[in-house]
């Protein structure tokens, strides 16, 4: 029996699983959207722990500080006054633990008492299917991968968070605002709270969304792609000092610049080859639509020979940051090179 991983819809099966009070005895939780998986760690909590996390029936446990010997007493330690015992353990890393064939036994065996959560966090969730042990853990769990939310959930989602906070949201600004923010729902929930304290109108206008949101990095490098395009450099500059800002390195800046410039010059090649943007998307592995757009948008400012000459600068600039003592520099010159193509 293969395990029970549940991916885009791991969110919903759960939920439903919590209100039919079908909880399993083993979970594993990972994924990118940490939004939702601390959402659904906060409601197994509070279904299974109604009483609060002092609550005897309650044990939590972080990876490096946790012994087998610690989750077997936990494992066989009865609930008092409850049904259920609530283990929590974060970034305890299953498939590369010194005992597997040990914690592989008590894991078969869990009780009906019991349930245990493993929650891999900054630990990454990678387990080596071709050895046996790993599978038999596997097909004992209820393995849920928390996804970044599609594009149409996503919009919903914000506007129905607007509406909570007594504000209206277009369909349009709603997607401006994730895109912004990369669609994190983890990153956009504080957002919309700062956009809505901000607003003094009914409606979030984008000028509210400008004022107090500073876009993400990957972000800021389409945008800085679009300026580009526009043959924009007061912009193109001004984007660049906000990047240089962020105090991140500038080999992470230049990499997320020069990712853009390879997805722009896709799209380039998409547009000149009559495909269409559902097929850029795939190509470039993009995540949502409101980026294969903003691409789309800036690759029809350019030619084909333009977008291949920003691919060139970015990898001399590359070259040339790996051997610099002024890296910043580096990327100004850069900015001047696609500026003035």
């Amino acid at each position: 029996m293969p395990p029970k991983n549940k991916g885009s819809d791991g969110y919903k099966a759960f939920t439903d699983a919590l209100k039919s009070d079908d909880i399993s005895c083993f979970y594993i939780f990972h994924g990118e959207e940490r939004y939702l998986l601390q959402r659904c760690i906060a409601e197994l909590r509070l279904h299974l722990c109604p009483d609060g996390l002092s609550s005897f029936n309650y044990k939590k446990y972080e990876g490096k500080h946790c012994s087998l010997d610690e989750l077997d007493e936990a494992i066989n330690t009865l609930p008092s006054f409850a049904n259920r015992t609530f283990i929590e353990v974060h970034d305890f890393d299953l498939f590369s633990c010194d005992d597997k064939p040990r914690l592989s036994k008590m894991l078969s065996d869990l009780p009906e008492y019991v349930c245990i959560l493993f929650v891999f966090d900054v630990v990454l969730y990678k387990p080596d299917r071709r050895v046996k042990i790993n599978t038999e853990i596997l097909k004992r769990a209820e393995v849920i991968e928390f996804l970044l939310q599609d594009h149409s959930k996503l919009v919903k989602w914000i506007r129905l968070h607007f509406n909570d906070a007594g504000k209206n949201i277009s369909v349009d600004d709603a997607k401006y605002l994730a895109f912004l923010t990369g669609g994190y729902m983890s990153t956009l929930y504080g957002e919309i709270g700062k956009v809505a304290a901000f607003s003094v109108e009914d409606t979030i206008m984008r000028s509210d969304i400008d004022a107090v949101v500073s876009p993400v990095i990957d972000t800021a490098a389409y945008k800085l792609t679009d300026a580009v395009a526009r043959r924009d450099f007061a912009s193109a500059t001004r984007i660049m000092d906000e990047l240089l800002q962020m105090k991140e390195a500038p080999h992470k800046l230049l990499f997320s610049i020069s990712l853009k410039m390879r997805q722009l010059l896709a799209a380039r090649i998409c547009i000149e080859s009559k495909l269409s943007k559902k097929e850029l998307i795939e190509i470039c592995g993009l995540k949502y639509e409101f980026h294969a757009n903003a691409l789309w948008d800036t690759a029809r400012k350019m030619t084909l020979n333009e977008c291949k000459q920003a691919v060139l600068n970015c990898a001399e600039a590359a070259h040339e940051l790996n051997s610099s003592s002024y890296p910043e520099s580096g990327l100004t010159k850069l900015l001047t090179k696609l500026a003035f193509k």
